[in-house]
Order: C-alpha cells, then structure tokens, then sequence
C-alpha cells in the first residue's frame, strides 16, 4: 500500500509526515522506519522510529533506492510501515517520472505488507493519473 503526501517545497510536507509517524507509534505493534536525506529530523520523531538518513549510501537510481527499501525489508520482519520523506530526492528521481518506483513500492508493499507513506515535491496535478487516489494531504 502506497499514500502520498504531495506539495510542492516548503509547503509543510515534513511536518505532516512528521505528525503521522509520531502518530502511527502509538497503534503499531511492529516496527516503523523514516528513510530522509539527512538526520536533521532526528530529535522531532519517537524514539521508537529507526531513522535512516539515505544520503550516506552510494544510491545512484532509483532501482538501487527501491533494492536498498528492499534490504531494509528483508533485515526486519516485523516491519509495518515506511515513511519516506523528500521522495524524489532520496530515490533520484527529480525531474523524472515517478510511476516505475511506485509501481514497484506498491508491489513491495502488498507482496510484505507494509505500508508507505511518501512525501514528494510534486502539485497535485503532476502526479501520475494512476497515482491520484494515493494521494492522502495535497498541500
């Protein structure tokens, strides 16, 4: 399962994704990761969220970004829900089409179940057509 958090930057997107983990922890019963660019968030998430700052990894594309969610997955079986925060930065898909790597987390997702929850810098309108019923906060 795929939902969406669109917007374009400096909307506010951060802070929603933000307030949905720390809200997520409280029904969890399995374990929750924030995948983001940096650690700067580090002291606003529970301390029960892993936080893995992606940009101290050689990710060159997005299939290496969806192989590197997919090495995450496989380490923790009682993974529940990742959220991943600046999308097209983190999976290195700023100014290309973001349908293949949504594909591919959605299939992830079901075949795992886990669930991901994206914040990326797109309007609404510029998200794929397949994509549109994902979207859960449009900023």
């Amino acid at each position: 399962m795929v939902e969406l958090i669109v917007g374009k930057k400096g909307k506010g997107k951060t802070k929603v994704l933000l307030d949905k983990v720390n809200g997520a922890i409280k029904e969890a019963n399995g374990s929750i990761v924030y995948l983001d660019k940096s650690t700067k968030h580090m002291y606003e998430l529970n301390n029960k969220v892993r936080l893995i700052d992606v940009s101290v990894y050689p990710i060159k594309n997005a299939d290496e970004f969806v192989g590197f969610v997919c090495g995450i997955i496989s380490q923790d079986h009682d993974l529940e829900q990742v959220y991943l925060d600046s999308f097209l930065t983190t999976a290195k898909l700023e100014g290309k089409d973001v349908t293949s790597a949504l594909d591919q987390l959605t299939a992830i997702g079901e075949k795992f179940k886990v669930k991901f929850i994206i914040s990326m810098s797109l309007d609404k309108e510029e998200v794929p057509e397949a994509y549109q019923d994902k979207i859960i906060t449009a900023l």
